[in-house]
């Protein structure tokens, strides 16, 4: 009887993940409006792996795209096909693609690779370090758009994330690889600084995040300022033979990454743990503590219009608050922790992943993974006025800078999924 009642216990935790996981594929011209009709979203187009037969909008290279960046000028994309272990650039408008961009390596590509930091040592692999295969995860731009960063899940070799991994560093002029740099194990996000003087990479792998100075017009002279531990580092030392789930075995889990506008501070937000989201000074690069009150599971931050954004991911929450309470908060630390309790709630859909807002600041758009939507938030009122078909599972997402489109991507799973990028058009 006991282990009936175990048996019950674990498919009542398993079964909204399940219920959550629709095989979605919407079809091509799919339009959702407001109530009151003065915002509407259509599903213009799509690059897809999913449909053979398909073949306008078949693109074998998109395999588990994790996330799309649309270049600042507006003229092309960039998609990170992470089991591919390529990006692929298309145009604008017509989703011609223009590049595939191959992040394999071996010896003859050492001229690319920085002067090793010293941050990061092997502790588990000796040989041929630097001959591997990428799996690229999220990007950012910087220079205006002439670099695109684009950090590495791992290298193809490290079966379970806990060597060092590294970022490529793309020039969107030639669309080549132009530098490579060591990170920390198991980089996810990475973001720029408004003034462009620092990158942050941040380690979902081992709680740590490496701060790269960007502040020369000149890549040979970047360098890595410190990597900078939230709480505890982890020791990492698992089997080099047999995988483990290195998305749940991984501490903090840090994700959402951002630059405060005035910059003041790097705030990581934890998706493990008792989530919150840490706080680094970058007068020098020192971690001073949590900032703790929203929901758990936390996993992506905007700042826009002087508020801080958040997706929450298992509930399907996009939480809110004013910057500047946020900072009250940061002063008011004691012994490295802090809650703060005037959030304001708009709950969307499970699995809110990536979020973009529109560039006059009225909406929130938020990729939800579980559920396979977009839903869209006015952030006049802050509750959700539609919500809209995706191909199964969305995750990454970014808005046009005139904010009449939306790229996503959606995730490829065992047994199906998406493998797709989808383009919408919104109307408002």
């Amino acid at each position: 009887m006991k282990s009936f009642y175990l048996f019950i216990a674990t498919l009542l935790v398993t079964m909204p993940m399940q219920l959550w996981a629709q095989t979605e594929h919407p079809a091509l011209g799919t339009k959702v409006s407001s109530a009151d009709g003065k915002f509407t979203i259509t599903l213009l187009s799509r690059k897809q792996n999913y449909s053979y037969t398909e073949t306008a909008t078949l693109d074998k290279d998109i395999r588990s795209p994790k996330s799309v960046n649309i270049h600042p000028n507006g003229e092309k994309f960039y998609v990170n096909s992470l089991e591919g272990g390529k990006t692929v650039v298309y145009a604008t408008g017509s989703n011609e693609k223009l590049k595939v961009i191959e992040h394999a390596f071996t010896e003859a590509d050492s001229l690319l690779w920085a002067t090793p930091s010293g941050l990061y040592p092997f502790t588990h692999y000796k040989k041929n370090l630097n001959t591997f295969r990428g799996k690229p995860v999220e990007s950012a731009f910087s220079h205006n758009g002439r670099y695109l960063w684009v950090p590495y899940y791992r290298r193809s070799y490290d079966i379970n994330a806990q060597d060092p991994s590294a970022v490529a560093v793309i020039d969107t002029q030639t669309d080549s690889i132009i530098k490579l740099m060591e990170t920390g194990p198991l980089p996810k996000m990475v973001a720029v600084s408004g003034d462009n003087r620092y990158v942050a990479i941040t380690h979902w792998g081992n709680n740590t995040v490496g701060i790269i100075n960007i502040d020369s017009n000149s890549p040979d002279m970047w360098y890595y300022e410190d990597c900078v531990t939230i709480q505890h580092k982890l020791a990492l030392n698992f089997s080099l033979t047999t995988p483990v789930n290195r998305d749940v075995n991984s501490g903090l889990c840090l994700r959402g990454t951002v630059f405060t506008p005035d910059g003041r501070y790097l705030l990581v937000g934890c998706m493990g743990g008792n989530g919150g989201i840490g706080v680094i000074d970058l007068k020098d690069f020192s971690y001073l503590g949590h900032v703790y009150g929203m929901k758990t599971n936390l996993r992506h931050i905007v700042i826009r219009n002087d508020y801080l954004y958040l997706s929450i991911n298992k509930e399907g929450y996009i939480q809110r608050i004013p910057l500047e309470t946020f900072y009250e908060a940061i002063d008011r630390m004691e012994n490295g922790k802090v809650t703060l309790s005037e959030w304001e709630n708009c709950k969307v859909a499970a699995g809110a992943r990536t979020i973009d807002i529109t560039p006059d600041g009225r909406y929130v758009v938020a990729a939800c993974n579980f559920s396979s939507r977009l839903v869209v938030v006015d952030t006049e009122t802050f509750k959700e006025i539609a919500r809209i078909k995706a191909d199964s599972y969305p995750v990454g997402l970014d808005i046009s800078k005139d904010g009449k489109f939306v790229y996503t991507t959606s995730q490829g799973r065992e047994g199906g999924g998406g493998n797709c990028v989808d383009i919408y058009q919104m109307e408002y």
